[in-house]
């Protein structure tokens, strides 16, 4: 789903934040890449082509602010880096509940989001057992990814994963 600019003015706005240009871009950043899960660097590589006076730490900043009002996730891929990704708040098909799920392939290192969420009654499992309320839950699956997979094939290795 794609979120105008004025729609993010609103997400602002109703978070209690002021509407600036670095926050408003941010947020568009994130919104045109979901495909890609970014550091603050690969946000502020593509915000400095149309905005060439940002500076990183206002990056670093304005993705800080975002991510304690919930309109950013923070996502750790275990490579070393602090990943973000458009929050679920401000993106229409999932309505905040949860984060999508990770399949992480260990051959190309490519990340492919799953958004089918299954632990749901696990979750209701958990608290009727414990008392313990989920809100929020990552889950992550290593492997190896089709095309990784068919390549292997194709040159006659056969892999367990």
């Amino acid at each position: 789903m794609s979120v105008s600019q004025e729609e993010f003015k609103e997400l602002l706005k109703k978070k209690g934040l002021k509407v600036t240009n670095q926050r408003l871009l941010v947020l568009e950043v994130l919104a045109g890449h979901r495909d890609r899960h970014m550091t603050a660097e690969d946000i502020y590589e593509l915000v400095k082509e149309d905005y060439p006076e940002i500076g990183l730490a206002t990056i670093y900043r304005t993705v800080q602010l975002l991510l304690e009002m919930q309109l950013v996730d923070r996502i750790n891929l275990d490579d070393g880096c602090v990943r973000y990704e458009i929050g679920q708040d401000t993106d229409g098909d999932m309505c905040g509940k949860h984060h999508h799920h990770h399949l992480i392939c260990n051959t190309c290192g490519k990340v492919l989001p799953f958004k089918d969420d299954l632990l749901e009654e696990l979750e209701r499992h958990i608290e009727e057992e414990t008392g313990f309320h989920v809100v929020n839950h990552e889950l992550k699956f290593y492997g190896q990814c089709q095309e990784c997979r068919e390549k292997e094939n194709k040159n006659g290795k056969h892999t367990e994963v």
